[in-house]
């Protein structure tokens, strides 16, 4: 599996993909189920789902999850984009957006994650605290544990 940046990133964009040998439905299932999102992070925040939340993932549909960074927090997460089983995304509260792009190739499907931050509400402090590079090297990670997960199923 093979990660690489994409282009036209910025300061507030990050895109990381990989080629992962499995089809776009199977991947974008465990997307759309949050419970999975503990086992596929690869920045070590995403302790737990919470409970309430639906068990798949909708247009609109809100969810919240254990997180740990430097503390224990919760953090309620909206679906903003679902066309399946080619985008699935959703948005913290302080309005950035974490997106899933799934697309057909050769050996697979590549998976382009990315961390767009062009619209939340404090830009400047996502800099501050490292974000942009931070969240590279755990989205990298995260698609190697998807790759692992999506593999090791029957």
């Amino acid at each position: 599996m093979a990660s690489e940046s994409q282009p036209n990133e910025s300061r507030y964009l990050v895109r990381v993909s990989a080629v992962i040998p499995a089809g776009r439905q199977q991947l974008f299932d465990v997307l759309a189920d949050p419970a999975q999102h503990p086992a596929i992070d690869g920045g070590g925040s995403v302790k737990a789902v919470r409970e309430g939340g639906p068990e798949r993932l909708s247009l609109g549909a809100t969810f919240a999850m254990d997180m740990h960074i430097g503390a224990d927090y919760k953090i309620l997460n909206t679906v903003v984009e679902f066309d399946e089983p080619s985008v699935i995304a959703w948005r913290h509260f302080n309005g950035h957006i974490w997106r899933y792009r799934f697309l057909e190739v050769d050996g697979g499907t590549q998976v382009v994650e990315e961390w767009d931050a062009r619209g939340a509400k404090h830009r400047l402090s996502l800099l501050l605290l490292g974000f942009p590079a931070r969240n590279r090297r755990g989205m990298t990670a995260t698609l190697r544990r998807l790759a692992d997960v999506v593999t090791a199923r029957p």
